[in-house]
């Protein structure tokens, strides 16, 4: 019989930990930490991200700050911001929400921001401590999954781990941190992607699938052993005539399939999804506790 891996009640967990330590450090006479986020343009799916971050802060006790800007702000005006950001002492980290308008470049206004303050993860600094194992951001969804194997105490050592999917947030990080000495990780990891040959064989040697690629039900029963462990990081809105709205969510594994043949299985929504904003605001408090650099 499978387990299911419960997201939204670790993130809880978690939360009620981070507003504990919150507690502490207003006690000894020091600041709530901070946390900005910028958002450029209306698109629905970041707003509705972006509104779930600041009430989180809510929960925790830290302080929020939102930015927005219209979608025809110009790169110099949102670097500009960036450079306020990064100088601003009593700010400890904030995040710039992606996806940006065309007409910005991404990569450099990931490079813009402050790699002490860039509590996202995706700064090239902290992606190059990450991958020689020093002390770093590790980017939210990474994070997240690898609390989950922990508070779950899923054996990682010595067992083969396939992660489907190479991007630079989830895939290629959560292969590092899976090979890192010490647990979770020790794992023996192999990444797969749209070029992988013989994927359904590797699959099935996987003690553990760490499926990223988004693509709505990819991962069937008949490429998964009995027993193994299934990470699902895929949220696609598909067509669906039985909600009210028209869509459902729907990750990267066939969970009626795979959940029978598994020990333990993290559903969509409400498994790694709850998990990513509970990283964000960890890394915040490791910010604000300039305990990184």
């Amino acid at each position: 019989m499978y387990q299911i891996i419960d997201g939204k009640a670790i993130s809880e967990q978690v939360k009620s930990e981070i507003a504990a330590e919150v507690s502490q450090m207003l006690a000894a006479g020091k600041r709530a930490p901070h946390l900005a986020v910028i958002i450029v343009g209306h698109d629905g799916g970041s707003e509705t991200y972006v509104a779930h971050k600041v009430k989180s802060c809510e929960q925790v006790g830290f302080k929020s700050t939102k930015i927005t800007f219209d979608d025809n702000v110009t790169e110099a005006e949102l670097l500009t911001k960036i450079e306020e950001l990064n100088k601003d002492t009593e700010l400890d980290g904030f995040i710039v929400q992606l996806p940006l308008p065309k007409h910005i470049s991404e990569q450099k206004v990931i490079e813009a921001i402050d790699y002490r303050k860039d509590v996202d993860g995706f700064h090239p600094v902290n992606v190059g401590r990450l991958s020689i194992g020093l002390p770093c951001y590790v980017s939210a969804t990474p994070s997240g999954i690898i609390e989950l194997l922990k508070r779950y105490e899923i054996p990682t050592a010595g067992k083969k781990c396939v992660v489907i999917g190479r991007s630079n947030i989830v895939g290629k990080p959560i292969a590092s941190l899976m090979m890192q000495k010490g647990y979770p990780g020790d794992a023996t990891v192999t990444v797969c992607h749209s070029r992988t040959q013989n994927l359904k064989e590797i699959c099935l040697e996987a003690d553990i699938i760490i499926a990223a690629l988004g693509q709505p039900e990819f991962l069937t029963g008949d490429m998964v052993k009995n027993g193994a462990a299934v990470i699902d990081v895929g949220t696609t809105r598909v067509t669906s005539d039985k909600t009210k709205s028209g869509f459902r969510l729907s990750g990267d594994v066939n969970f009626d399939e795979v959940a029978p043949k598994c020990s333990f299985i993290t559903p969509v929504p409400g498994g790694v999804g709850p998990m990513t904003i509970v990283s964000l605001l960890k890394n915040t408090l490791l910010a604000a506790k300039k305990e990184i650099y």
